[in-house]
């Protein structure tokens, strides 16, 4: 038995988030702890909404109320929404708790004793329209790298470097759209970033299995030369920094979220101490971790986050595989909270059941390239997996064993040639899905499971026990009671993907539901189920979506008032 620790990009408090955000790291970890639980590894699954930042006050503002009160309800709106989901987070925490903010100073007082922290006088922009100095993301201008026209002064979306307010070409606030900013000294901390690059290429040497993208955007900083990180912000709303001369300044948001990970874990530990020890996971060699992100938050996890713990001097457990992801892209274009464009995840869930979407955005995931949404490829794909697959071949196995055996798995015949095969393929699949798992290959996985629901259908028509049921009873209750604990396979490779369908298969099926091991052997798992379990019938598990609801819904979501 390993040990895994597993942690997502952490979403942002500023409302619901959408189905790109689920597909980019919070569903892609979900499925990897799902699975690492199934074949017996201890398993950690940490996660927390990222709070501070300037967002967060302008949203609070706008909304009219104190910025915790607005962090503690959006906090806890989006806990609603992720157990609709089915994520199995062990702890869903908060970068506001105290926890974190004592863990930031501590990180901070380690690298400042360690001559790590360096004190600069720092060029601002202030925006006399706005009566305020901005923050970095609410600078907007054309980045002076790739020409993109809508960059942030904190990092450009298009080529992901990252940037300072004064690299911008035609800064703009992104508040009145002034242009007329004004610039002004203030003094701030820098994490020296540039007196740690010997430590980090060393640790990146020694990181193995990392997909190409991380590793392209990781060594593409280092190439370029790393610079150091300004730490620091003008800012009411964050971890207050503990130096003197630096009241009413916090810690830069992307400084004291990943930090975050940790203390949700001590948080998650406080809850119950008897059970779990933070240190067992964070200050541990035979731990295994893996972070799942999209790939603009690539860099600050592959640079800037070790920087942290590497100069810490601390024994701080780091990441050891970096899932990195594309972009889910919507009917086209990019998804828009302001113009109404796109699915978010409230939305969805009042639409379907979360397997639906669970499923497609597995099948899909934008692994290599960007994947693009749109409700015809939506429908015409879980309709074709789940609906007629998957769905089909419950409805037909549980149907035929009620109107035939009154729910019974039947006794009686021997296993024959045709089952041998059977088991053989199966184990084949298995094998193959066991290494996609591994490797955290999601549209990889999901063919592996949508094959072996094709060999179960495959098995069951070429055995048609409906027309041999007379002639032939013994050999007929073998290919029933085969193809129930076939049944019982594709449930159980399904959960991890699909937890709500596959749990309900299980349970009709007699079958351990909260957590379904994997299966030992495919030669096992097709006598897992025996002769004499009462097995119940299932009304249809997935509907079909009509053309009608398509284009209703692709309407309602354009963007266009439809």
């Amino acid at each position: 038995m390993a040990k895994a620790l597993i942690t997502s990009a952490l979403p942002y408090i500023n409302g619901v988030k959408h189905l790109g955000n689920l597909a980019g790291s919070l569903l892609p970890a979900d499925i990897h702890a799902r699975y690492r639980r199934q074949i017996g590894d201890e398993t950690l699954f940490i996660c927390a909404t990222d709070e501070h930042g300037t967002p967060a006050e302008l949203a609070a503002a706008e909304a009219g109320v104190e910025v915790a009160d607005y962090c503690r309800w959006q906090h806890a709106a989006q806990a609603e929404i992720y157990r609709r989901l089915n994520l199995s987070f062990d702890h869903f925490g908060r970068t506001s708790s105290p926890r974190n903010h004592a863990l930031t100073q501590h990180f901070f007082h380690c690298l400042d004793a360690r001559g790590f922290i360096a004190e600069r006088v720092l060029q601002q922009v202030y925006s006399p329209a706005d009566g305020r100095f901005l923050p970095d993301r609410y600078i907007i201008g054309t980045c002076p790298y790739c020409d993109f026209d809508r960059a942030r002064g904190d990092q450009c979306e298009n080529c992901t470097r990252p940037l300072d307010p004064t690299d911008l070409i035609t800064p703009r606030s992104a508040l009145s759209g002034s242009t007329a900013l004004e610039i002004r000294p203030t003094r701030h901390l820098f994490l020296r970033q540039s007196a740690l690059v010997g430590a980090l290429e060393d640790w990146l040497a020694s990181r193995k299995g990392w997909p190409p993208l991380v590793t392209s955007i990781a060594r593409k900083w280092l190439d370029e030369g790393l610079a150091d990180r300004c730490i620091t912000r003008d800012l009411a709303w964050g971890v207050p920094v503990p130096k003197p001369g630096f009241e009413g300044k916090v810690f830069y948001v992307w400084f004291d979220a990943p930090i975050g990970y940790i203390a949700a874990t001590q948080d998650c530990s406080d809850a119950d101490p008897a059970e779990r020890d933070w240190r067992d996971w964070w200050q541990a060699d035979d731990v295994g971790y893996t972070q799942f992100l999209g790939k603009d938050n690539v860099p600050f996890h592959a640079v800037s986050f070790p920087c942290t713990l590497l100069g810490s001097g601390e024994p701080w457990k780091t990441v050891d595989i970096i899932k990195g992801v594309n972009w889910l892209t919507y009917e086209g274009g990019k998804f828009s909270t302001s113009g109404g464009r796109g699915v978010f995840l409230d939305e969805a869930l009042d639409l379907l059941p979360a397997d639906y979407w669970r499923w497609w955005l597995a099948a899909n995931a934008p692994e290599s390239h960007d994947t693009d949404f749109s409700f015809e490829r939506f429908a015409t794909d879980v309709n074709n997996d789940l609906a007629d697959t998957f769905g089909n071949l419950v409805n037909r196995i549980l149907t035929f064993l009620a109107n035939r055996y009154g729910g019974i798995v039947p006794d009686g015949g021997t296993a024959a040639e045709s089952e041998a095969h059977l088991a053989a393929t199966l184990q084949q699949l298995l094998d193959g899905l066991r290494v996609h798992q591994d490797t955290c290959s999601l549209r990889k996985a999901t063919a592996e499971v949508r094959a072996i629901w094709r060999l179960a259908n495959g098995y069951l028509a070429e055995q048609a026990p409906w027309t041999s049921l007379a002639a032939d009873p013994e050999r007929t209750a073998v290919v029933v009671r085969t193809s129930i604990n076939l049944l019982g396979v594709a449930a159980t490779v399904a959960w991890p993907f699909i937890p709500a369908a596959a749990a309900t298969v299980l349970t009709a099926l007699g079958r351990p539901s909260d957590l379904p091991a994997w299966p030992r052997s495919a030669a096992d798992a097709l006598n897992e189920i025996p002769a004499g379990q009462v097995v119940a019938l299932l009304p249809v598990l997935f509907a079909k979506l009509a053309p009608e609801w398509v284009e209703a819904n692709r309407l309602r979501f354009s963007g266009a008032g439809g």
